[in-house]
């Protein structure tokens, strides 16, 4: 099996806008082709208005890959079903700062570091970030939402891009990883990583094209070329 390439910027393909079907054989393929992280968004059909995946398809995929499992909660009551995500095999557990107090910040972020994984924080478009208090927290990642929650295929909102840098410039001093995740493509791929992501979610960029091993190669390209520059 091939082993990812890491860059300056990690690309983690999304396997929501992969066949369904072939979950495993999805996320084997972008391994072999240099993806960092496997994204997955779980979606419960009250947070965000989509039915995903559960536990048992991280499960299936964990069996067929190395690379982290970047799991994406956008559900409701994120504490009912973290422990089953660990299980499952999430690496990185990503709630969602809308759903989140001061006090069950703590507790995720307290199972996540018993289980060694690492927990994150999402943000809608629309939330500032400063609704959480990040740097008091024990957070790894911050995702930063470029579209509103709910289905792959959305068209980039470019004004969310200032938050992309706001959240670097409040983690330059830190391992925090800046991911960005909504209509990341070859077309803005630059701009994100010249404004502070450290990690891009792709979905129909990748699997939506004609040659998903070319389309993932060509983000990788220019990710690489900005980090040398």
């Amino acid at each position: 099996m091939m082993k990812s390439l890491t860059s300056a910027v990690k690309l983690a393909p999304s396997i929501l806008a992969g066949d369904h079907g072939n979950l495993a054989s999805e996320a084997r393929r972008v391994e072999e082709w240099g993806a960092d992280w496997i994204h997955i968004d779980i979606m419960d059909g009250l947070f965000a208005p989509n039915l995903t995946f559960g536990p048992r398809a991280v499960k299936a995929i964990r069996k067929v890959v190395e690379i982290p499992l970047d799991c994406h909660l956008m559900i409701s009551d994120p504490e009912t079903f973290l422990e089953k995500f660990l299980d499952a095999g999430g690496d990185y557990i990503t709630v969602h700062a809308e759903t989140l107090n001061e006090e069950k910040l703590g507790i995720l972020s307290d199972t996540v570091r018993k289980f060694g994984r690492r927990l994150g924080v999402a943000f809608k478009p629309s939330t500032p970030l400063s609704v959480v208090d990040l740097l008091h927290s024990s957070v790894s990642l911050v995702t930063i939402m470029t579209v509103n929650p709910g289905f792959s295929g959305q068209k980039f909102m470019p004004e969310v891009v200032p938050k992309i840098k706001e959240a670097s410039s409040l983690f330059k001093n830190s391992r925090v990883e800046i991911e960005v995740d909504g209509g990341v493509d070859s077309g803005n791929a630059k701009l994100l990583e010249e404004n502070g992501a450290t990690v891009l979610v792709a979905g129909n960029s990748v699997f939506g094209q004609k040659d998903p091993k070319i389309a993932l190669e060509e983000l990788k390209r220019i990710v690489d070329n900005g980090a040398r520059n």
